[in-house]
């Protein structure tokens, strides 16, 4: 399985910069994503409003959340839903285990979730012998290949059709093939079987309706509702962040989601379960279990800046328009949750010390801020982060673990701060910045060779703003005639 680690971040970020093939893939495939999203939301005249509209489902929903989520409960089990709580991965694991085990379950069908991804739900379910087969495509070629997913949306990104062809050919055998109808039928004749034999299918959630106790999956594959229905069981894993008021909050929802993660208008599928199989119903699960999942999650409440992280709807929005997850794809990150949202959320659910680097991990251009459907203002959470780990305070919930910033670091900073606090100081400060900037051996010299070794800057003009200024006073250009 992957070994990456959100301790080795600079190094595994380092090895995907090296990495040519991975990075002409990621680059073709997010800008595809970010032209179909432009296109999806340019009928939508009341866009911002729609986004407003989203993030005030949203923040209603997690300030009232322990309301809601005892609502839907109800509500789940008046509709013959058996829901329970996990306050953490372990007792997750251990309750889906048991759960598959109640049904003498030795194949489990999975619809991808990265929710059972961040519990490692895989790796529990194969401890007990049962054989978890992941159904999405994508999710079945990252578990043929013994890797986590690089993408929220879209598992096998970072993968080329001829490594994806290789794989077909080194794990199952499909004699080699550069035709993508080839490879498709193969991993769908195999996932058929599978959904024959299965006797439990576990799910994710979208989002969860307080008001109905139903739950919401949306895709365009079609293996979710084979997951959800053909299985004698049905297990649905979700956050608790994952519910929302009332049914009528799906017409927000089922705007903002697919326009922002596929630039499509709909997805293909929309399933809305809403419990087991009753008489005369034709297909559906005899069990429908829904585990409702802590993990953190409630401590990210105790703060207006941090309870943002929860109103993520997992679009990957956010990762497309990244100028940093564009360069390096998402096993760089150590983390179930990559990119931008997973910098922000990594740290406060594996701990600030383990995930102390991934704060750092963009240039706060604000890309994800702009293209995030309920507008969670990502910048912020990230420069909130920084803040605690500089300061060495712990972050809200998060063991108190964080590592002080080395010392040269903290003195360098200290250094910057006052050199450019004074006008001629600052006005010294560019002037010397210029000729560093010319002089690309001199940069070497200096700790910014580390900065630019994979970046090039932009050249320096040959007079400072400045200089330009108080040219045009003299000439009396800027004063008014």
């Amino acid at each position: 399985m992957s070994e990456f680690t959100p301790e080795r971040f600079r190094q595994q970020a380092d090895d995907a910069l090296h990495d040519d093939t991975l990075r002409s893939a990621l680059r073709r495939a997010t800008d595809l994503f970010g032209e179909r999203r432009t296109a999806a939301i340019a009928d939508i005249p009341d866009w911002e409003a729609l986004r407003e509209r989203g993030r005030a489902i949203k923040d209603h929903v997690l300030f009232n959340l322990d309301r809601y989520l005892e609502q839907f409960e109800a509500n789940a089990q008046r509709q013959g839903i058996r829901v329970h709580w996990a306050r953490d991965a372990e007792e997750a694991c251990r309750l889906i285990v048991k759960l598959a085990a109640a049904a003498d379950a030795k194949t489990v069908v999975k619809s991808k979730s990265m929710t059972s991804e961040e519990i490692h739900l895989n790796a529990a379910l194969e401890q007990a012998d049962i054989n978890p087969v992941e159904t999405d495509l994508g999710e079945w070629i990252i578990q043929l290949a013994g890797e986590v997913p690089s993408h929220i949306i879209v598992p096998a990104i970072h993968k080329t059709k001829a490594q994806i062809a290789e794989l077909f050919t080194d794990k199952v055998g499909l004699p080699p093939t550069d035709d993508e109808k080839e490879l498709t039928e193969c991993a769908r004749g195999i996932l058929r079987d599978c959904f024959a034999t299965a006797d439990v299918g576990i799910s994710g959630a979208n989002f969860c309706i307080a008001e109905t106790g139903s739950i919401l999956l949306v895709e365009n594959e079609g293996n979710i509702r084979m997951t959800t229905s053909l299985p004698r069981v049905h297990i649905a894993l979700a956050g608790i962040e994952k519910v929302i008021p009332a049914i009528d909050d799906l017409s927000v929802f089922l705007r903002l989601l697919p326009r922002s993660g596929t630039g499509q208008h709909l997805t293909t599928y929309q399933s809305l379960l809403s419990g087991p199989r009753r008489d005369g119903d034709e297909e559906g699960p005899e069990e429908m279990h829904v585990v409702l999942l802590d993990n953190g999650r409630s401590a990210m409440l105790r703060e207006h800046v941090t309870r943002q992280s929860l109103s993520c709807i997992r679009c990957g929005a956010c990762l497309n328009a990244c100028p940093v997850y564009q360069q390096i794809g998402g096993h760089a990150y150590g983390s179930v949750y990559p990119g931008p949202i997973g910098a922000v959320i990594t740290p406060q659910l594996q701990g600030a010390k383990k995930a102390a680097q991934l704060p750092y991990a963009s240039s706060l251009c604000g890309a994800c801020r702009e293209v995030c459907p309920v507008k969670i203002d990502i910048p912020e959470l990230l420069l909130h982060l920084r803040s605690c780990a500089a300061s060495n305070s712990p972050v809200p919930g998060v063991p108190d673990d964080i590592p002080s910033r080395p010392w040269g670091e903290r003195v360098a900073f200290r250094v910057w701060a006052w050199w450019w606090s004074g006008p001629r100081r600052y006005a010294a400060a560019a002037r010397i910045g210029r000729i560093i900037m010319r002089r690309r051996w001199l940069r070497w010299l200096l700790p910014i060779g580390g900065w630019t070794a994979s970046r090039e800057l932009r050249p320096p003009a040959d007079r400072s703003f400045r200089e330009l200024w108080r040219d045009s006073l003299a000439e009396g250009g800027g004063r008014d005639s």
